[in-house]
């Protein structure tokens, strides 16, 4: 009975040895036990013209594994592959330098655990007579409903390894994975290579020209995998001042960048001149010749990058033809390093730009804790997620969230923008809706072809969340542009989202644009608040409604007790996916607010006799407080000032609030119904009006506005 599976259903490894049949010669079918030749099989073979077997191009092979890992079928029937005989249910690690077993089988589980297939390593087969054979391994998932993996090698031909090699290279924009994807295709030339960039480019820093004096050097990767000797020079690790007259050698001359090559222990230990430096830089004992080669990125003058070095066993000395091919790889590939030096510092930029924006602290009625977590270590810039907290002069608390479309420069650029943009505005005293009526004008702004911070970026869909606590009456305005909905754990614990009505992004068009509308909901002392972005809540294997609903429950599980940033990081850890496609952020707040016998409203009408009742209302509250004779002097002034402005200029009916903060300061408000700005003009002595605004700001340390839906309140601070 015919088992081959049908073509829709083929695993990876039938079509690839169904491909390798195109170009190996088989002997008789028993011998391969795949059964009796099937009618077509016999005449393709016999239409197609007979190739020898000892034919230097059949480099393909292929092995099947189960997934404890262990060989349940295999195709290795090219001549290059001789030595290496693979049986039915031994360990494919067996075929591996004991060094590269674990990194090998930590790729392999990955493809088993993820299906994504792991493409192009170059790896060395053992084979039996103790020899190395290099190919380029890819792994790939088993096809449903048959499970475990399929191994295709290629044997490394010269030209294919190069070609293979810089393919390989060129996938990562991590500075580290780049410098660690050339050391391994370089172990074709030896047993150890390493890779010793200079400092500034490990840190994205703009390398111009040649070195003139000392290079700082750092070890950016190291293979083959394994434990080393105490005092080796590991990735990571700054190579000894000393080292760089290693390098000197080969990359300070005037004619173009040549390999250096030692070929013995006692002409490296010469040229090192220390047992110490050698300890840090020989591999081992049997590591007794190595090959330099300088990275060197083409230009005038031609910038240096790096070095790059492979180590040999003092028998297998360097020839002219791999040296040339040395040089050759690792010239084409410099580019791929100076790729990820200009990522590295774009995103370092970028980072630096997120971290600055995170919450520094809330001030004394609220706790707040943050987390960001770009989506992967080496994605093309980082995210445009940004979050803020930041007390207001009035004594209220701001939370922002947003998250800004794209990444890179563009996004960052638009972020800080935006970011500073809401701070100003909502510190001048505009309300969350008014902020985002202007920050949607700013991304509006932005995405004009002639205006705009970037060419090509658009921000336009970027979404906004301004939350403003108030701690005396405990409540929390909010206005949201496009963004998900915050969610609320009350006191009691009952927790969820708070309920906003779904609004376009920022930048939408004109015909989409709706107001912003401010929604206000209570949160009493020891309430709490998570803002986020969707990169937390957000999988694939679940709706949005379910992701805020775990994210509901995490939250809701953070004891009152339990430090704020530790319960930020557990909550992100517990739902963050496991394979991000996007950045992570969190901002949490606890509330707290001030105590009842620390604040006082007033509510009056707007006659003429009000500053006076204020001024009594205030003397009594301010002796109970035990307020100094000289603050209390100042309150009484700015109280009675604040209040005459109001009548005067306001329409009633006034309120009138005192606030005794945590940090010195007494903070007075006056609240109307009017729309007029009180504006400070210039001293004129013979002036009928202007000179209570002046005793209020020769009295206070800060005084401003801020707008309510039916009026505004002007506050005003005294040290007290």
């Amino acid at each position: 009975m015919d088992s081959t599976p049908p073509p829709s259903s083929a695993s990876p490894y039938d079509m690839v040895s169904g491909a390798l049949g195109e170009y190996i010669p088989h002997g008789n079918d028993e011998e391969q036990g795949s059964g009796a030749p099937r009618e077509e099989d016999t005449a393709r073979q016999r239409d197609r013209p007979r190739r020898g077997a000892g034919r230097p191009e059949q480099i393909l092979g292929a092995v099947n594994l189960d997934r404890d890992l262990r060989i349940t079928d295999s195709n290795l029937e090219a001549p290059v592959f001789e030595g290496i005989d693979p049986v039915p249910g031994a360990p494919f690690v067996d075929f591996l330098p004991p060094w590269d077993v674990p990194t090998v089988t930590r790729r392999l589980r990955q493809v088993l655990d993820t299906g994504e297939p792991h493409v192009a390593r170059v790896q060395r087969l053992r084979r039996r007579d103790g020899s190395e054979l290099v190919v380029s391994m890819s792994i790939l998932a088993a096809a449903p409903p048959q499970e475990g993996l399929t191994v295709s090698l290629i044997a490394m031909a010269r030209r294919l390894h190069l070609y293979a090699a810089e393919t390989a290279i060129g996938t990562s924009l991590d500075i580290g994975e780049t410098a660690q994807s050339l050391a391994e295709s370089l172990l074709a030339w030896g047993d150890v290579a390493a890779i010793d960039l200079d400092f500034a480019v490990w840190t994205g820093e703009v390398v111009t020209g040649r070195p003139q004096g000392r290079i700082r050097l750092r070890r950016a990767a190291l293979v083959p995998d394994r434990a080393w000797p105490d005092g080796y020079v590991t990735p990571g690790d700054d190579l000894p001042g000393d080292a760089s007259r290693l390098l000197s050698h080969a990359i300070r001359r005037d004619d173009p960048a040549q390999a250096v090559v030692l070929p013995d222990r006692a002409t490296i230990e010469r040229v090192l001149g220390s047992p110490r430096l050698a300890r840090t830089l020989v591999p081992g004992d049997q590591a007794a010749c190595v090959a330099c080669v300088p990275l060197v990125l083409d230009g005038e003058p031609p910038v240096v990058l790096g070095v790059a070095e492979v180590w040999r066993r003092a028998d297998r000395p360097f020839e002219d033809s791999e040296l040339f091919d040395l040089q050759e790889l690792v010239a084409r590939t410099a580019h791929h390093v100076d790729l990820a030096r200009q990522h590295q510092r774009e995103h370092t930029q970028v980072l630096a730009l997120q971290r600055r924006l995170l919450p520094r602290s809330a001030g004394d009625t609220i706790e707040t804790a943050s987390v960001y977590q770009p989506a992967t270590p080496d994605s093309a810039g980082v995210g445009g997620d940004w979050v803020n907290s930041f007390p207001l002069p009035d004594g209220r608390t701001a939370m922002v969230v947003g998250d800004v479309v794209g990444h890179g420069l563009g996004a960052a650029a638009t972020m800080g923008q935006l970011s500073m943009e809401a701070r100003a505005l909502l510190s001048a005293g505009l309300a969350p809706g008014e902020v985002l009526e202007h920050l949607d004008d700013t991304v509006s702004l932005l995405d004009d072809a002639e205006s705009g911070l970037a060419a090509g970026y658009s921000a336009l869909g970027s979404t906004c969340c301004i939350a403003v606590y108030d701690p005396v009456s405990h409540r929390v305005e909010l206005a949201s542009a496009g963004h998900l909905p915050p969610v609320l754990v009350p006191p009691d614990g009952t927790a969820g989202p708070v309920a906003v009505r779904p609004h376009p992004g920022l930048g939408a068009e004109f015909a989409l644009r709706e107001p912003f509308e401010v929604y206000t909901f209570a949160a009493p002392p020891g309430s709490m608040l998570a803002l986020y972005t969707d990169g937390l809540v957000e999988d694939p294997a679940m709706s949005i409604d379910e992701g805020i609903g775990r994210l509901s429950d995490a939250v809701s599980a953070v004891h009152p007790w339990d430090g704020l940033e530790q319960a930020a990081r557990r909550v992100v850890a517990s739902l963050a996916p496991a394979h991000r496609r996007d950045d992570v952020t969190l901002l949490l707040a606890r509330m707290i607010g001030y105590r009842k016998e620390d604040t006082a409203t007033w509510r009056m009408p707007a006659r003429g006799d009000a500053p006076a009742r204020a001024r009594a209302l205030v003397t009594g509250l301010l002796e109970r407080w035990g307020t100094r004779e000289d603050t209390k002097d100042s309150v009484l002034l700015v109280v009675g000032e604040l209040v005459a402005n109001a009548v005067r200029f306001g329409r009633g009916p006034l309120t009138v609030r005192l606030i005794r903060t945590g940090h010195g300061q007494l903070l007075c408000e006056v609240g109307d119904t009017g729309n007029g700005r009180p504006r400070l003009a210039r001293k004129d002595l013979l002036a009928d009006s202007g000179r209570g605004l002046h005793v209020v700001h020769g009295l206070t340390t800060r005084w401003g506005v801020r707008w309510t839906d039916d009026g505004k309140v002007v506050w005003a601070s005294v040290g007290r």
